[in-house]
């Protein structure tokens, strides 16, 4: 298994360099990758600000390339929770922070917006 960056996952999303898509392509074929959710949540930056892409594209990119039979997901089921949160409005990068912290006692924040988002099943605590 590999790891891939997030300029990989960038191209084989969004195919604006065709030399580098062709071989991102390739190693996805070739490869058993693990995407690290750090990689994924930067991909989810680069393609809303640099490509001006929506949260409804995004996630159908995303839900593409972890249903390839060769992909994992480092700490799968944060990530799906985020994307779920995601899928319902939430701000990827809060949903996955929010995800990732569910084994501990609250998530403390100064964001209310992101308290009332995330609603009372996620223990969000303003500080």
């Amino acid at each position: 298994m590999i790891a891939v960056d997030t300029n990989v996952l960038v191209r084989l999303l969004t195919g604006d360099d065709p030399e580098q898509t062709q071989r991102a392509v390739a190693l996805f074929s070739e490869e058993h990758i693990l995407i690290p959710k750090t990689v994924l949540l930067e991909t989810e930056w680069v393609l809303r600000y640099s490509y001006g892409q929506p949260s409804v594209v995004i996630l159908a990119a995303f839900h593409k390339l972890i249903g390839l039979p060769q992909v994992t997901l480092e700490d799968g089921p944060s990530v799906m929770e985020a994307l779920q949160r995601f899928e319902s409005g939430m701000d990827f990068a809060d949903a996955l922070h929010l995800a990732s912290g569910r084994e501990t006692e609250a998530f403390v924040t100064f964001d209310a917006r992101l308290k009332k988002r995330a609603g009372r099943e996620a223990r969000v605590r303003l500080l």
